[in-house]
């Protein structure tokens, strides 16, 4: 049984809801340069290429990583749609503030409310979870690949958006950072 067909599901609805999302944002003050912003979307477009396009299956890339389970294919179906679920909470909650590029919009407030009170970047977070339960679900090296090129993106843009972050917000961020994990929520 395949179970890509589970998985698309919830990656559909998280297009479309950040597609209506963006259209309600706040003015931007100030955001990162061209060079970074297309640096990182260059390394997870590339995540998301080999995560979903069969055509990425090439040699040993298309070959399965794990011995296929039910139990394994359904995990990975679970941990995409609690992913995806993660990520549409906390754009929620972090409303107009939120931009597909890291900055920083009129009037910014720091969010520290639902996810964001354990966790710094629950979006990404949530991306992460979705992609390497994606990964395990369609079980393929290319995928695994995918899935470590999309986490290590969304580390990247975290890491200069908590600099652009602690600029802004100072002290309050520091506090926060010491509340709230980096993309693994803290459980004090």
């Amino acid at each position: 049984m395949t179970w890509k067909y589970l998985i698309e599901g919830p990656w559909v609805i998280f297009v479309v809801y950040w597609a209506m999302g963006a259209l309600k944002t706040r003015r931007t003050e100030r955001k990162e340069s061209f060079a970074s912003r297309y640096g990182i979307l260059f390394i997870e477009i590339a995540g998301f290429v080999l995560l979903f396009s069969d055509d990425a299956e090439i040699g040993v890339l298309r070959d399965k990583v794990f011995p296929r389970t039910p139990a394994l294919g359904a995990a990975g179906v679970v941990l995409t749609w609690a992913g995806i679920a993660l990520a549409l909470w906390a754009r929620w909650h972090l409303g107009q503030y939120w931009s597909a590029r890291i900055t920083i919009k009129e009037d910014h407030k720091l969010i520290r409310t639902g996810p964001y009170a354990r966790l710094r970047h629950p979006i990404y977070s949530g991306l992460d979870l979705a992609a390497i339960g994606s990964a395990l679900a369609i079980d393929r090296w290319r995928c695994i690949i995918g899935a470590c090129l999309i986490v290590l993106g969304y580390w990247i843009k975290a890491r200069r958006e908590e600099a652009m972050l602690t600029a802004q917000f100072g002290a309050d961020f520091q506090e926060h950072c010491r509340r709230a994990g980096f993309l693994i929520p803290r459980l004090h």
